[in-house]
């Protein structure tokens, strides 16, 4: 039978385990897909702790993954048994051998990407399109500011910026992930635990702040972001690895600072059909273009719990997977 690792309920990563799952015939529109890679991201960890519930019924995590399509259900248009296929977004379940998804979830890969590479890709790929793309189209010559830069998202915002043309200020929790930041291309790194990192990013950036900044730190440094954004410019708040976001009042966006804040969510843009449509088609052209997406950790599935447990404390660089 085939394996997944399911969840006993809210809690630590020990509440996650490895369990036996019959393989289910997928209904009309959808197919059943052998998979290879399950992304894991901090979205999952959000869902593990209770912080966004899971859906009534669902015992398995995971928003993205890939592999081969090894049935399909009728009414299924444009895919077919043994295509290499990739997806991101709902439903939950990607942390599983072999799964039921609907067919109008997935995309077929081209022959010059491999499924451990889109994989461990799609989610924070999508995420980088959405910020890039619609949350602030980015300009040559403009400046953006990256928090957690050494992450798997840090470091895909970062490449693909750089390839739009943009200057990359990049923060990172340690001098050790520094290299990770410079790798991915960035134009400065900074340590955000410095006093005076809000100010240098400013200088950095023409002496008036960055046009975008992403934060996907949370707790109190999106106080922090806002005061390195230009008058007009854009604030992204992603997440809250650091724990909850204190409010903000209104008046902290208003003149002097004129700026814009916008809580995005990668899995809402992954929901509508055309965003997907268009987000997916661009990541999968930029991927095969050469846009490296670099694997920090690899863990076999039955190590999710492990996998877990690495990226909440910080331990991991790049983009993690599960492989089957």
């Amino acid at each position: 039978m085939p394996q997944a690792i399911t969840i006993s309920g809210p809690g630590g990563p020990e509440t996650l385990t490895l369990a036996d799952l019959p393989i289910e015939e997928p209904g009309p529109k959808q197919v059943r897909v052998r998979q290879s890679i399950s992304g894991v991201n901090f979205v999952d960890i959000y869902v593990r702790t209770g912080l966004y519930p899971l859906p009534p019924g669902q015992t398995v995590l995971g928003f993205e993954g890939a592999g081969v399509i090894e049935a399909i259900g009728a009414d299924v248009e444009n895919l077919k048994v043994g295509d290499r296929v990739a997806y991101v977004g709902h439903p939950l379940g990607s942390y599983a051998e072999v799964r039921i998804l609907p067919a109008s979830r997935l995309v077929r890969l081209p022959d010059g990407v491999s499924e451990r590479l889109a994989g461990s890709s799609m989610l924070r790929g999508l995420t980088a399109h959405m910020l890039l793309f619609k949350v602030h189209p980015v300009q040559a010559g403009e400046w953006i500011l990256v928090h957690a830069a050494a992450g798997g998202v840090g470091q895909i915002v970062t490449r693909w910026a750089k390839r739009l043309g943009a200057n990359v200020v990049a923060t990172v929790g340690s001098e050790g992930k520094a290299e990770f930041a410079y790798e991915a291309g960035a134009d400065a790194v900074l340590l955000h635990t410095s006093e005076d990192w809000v100010e240098e990013a400013r200088r950095i950036a023409d002496n008036r702040g960055v046009h975008l900044a992403i934060d996907g730190i949370g707790g109190a440094m999106l106080s922090q972001s806002l005061a390195t954004v230009r008058p007009f410019g854009t604030v992204a708040s992603l997440g809250q690895a650091a724990g909850p976001i204190p409010p903000i009042q209104i008046e902290e966006l208003s003149a002097p600072r004129a700026v814009g804040l916008c809580r995005p969510s990668v899995l809402t843009y992954c929901n509508d059909p055309e965003f997907y449509r268009q987000g997916a088609a661009a990541l999968l052209a930029e991927l095969e273009d050469g846009l490296p997406n670099p694997i920090g950790m690899e863990y076999a599935l039955k190590d999710a719990s492990q996998a877990h447990a690495d990226l909440q404390s910080g331990r991991t660089t790049g983009s993690i997977i599960l492989t089957m």
